[in-house]
């Protein structure tokens, strides 16, 4: 995670285009996932906690079980998603 959010910070404007992504149990805790299509990505079980998810297209998004606490999903796309047993605690929407 601190190798991709270094090279997030220098690339900025990079699209991120991982939608379908099979991420199922990644641990992605604090990772800098702004703006990132991550439509109908497998994210099943994942640890996001304090993930910064702004902005990100998570529409039919996996995220069954997923750890998103303390994660940021300022205006992101959660159309379809499913969040069953998903840990929302102190998330920001």
């Amino acid at each position: 995670v601190s190798a991709w959010n270094g090279w997030r910070k220098a690339h900025q404007e990079e699209a991120i285009d991982l939608r379908g992504a099979n991420l199922m149990g990644a641990n992605l805790m604090g990772a800098n996932l702004m703006g990132a299509n991550l439509m109908r990505a497998d994210l099943k079980g994942a640890n996001l906690e304090g993930a910064n998810l702004e902005g990100a297209d998570l529409a039919g998004a996996k995220l069954m079980d997923a750890n998103l606490e303390g994660a940021n999903l300022t205006g992101a796309n959660l159309g379809g998603a499913n969040l069953r047993g998903a840990n929302l605690k102190g998330a920001k929407r």
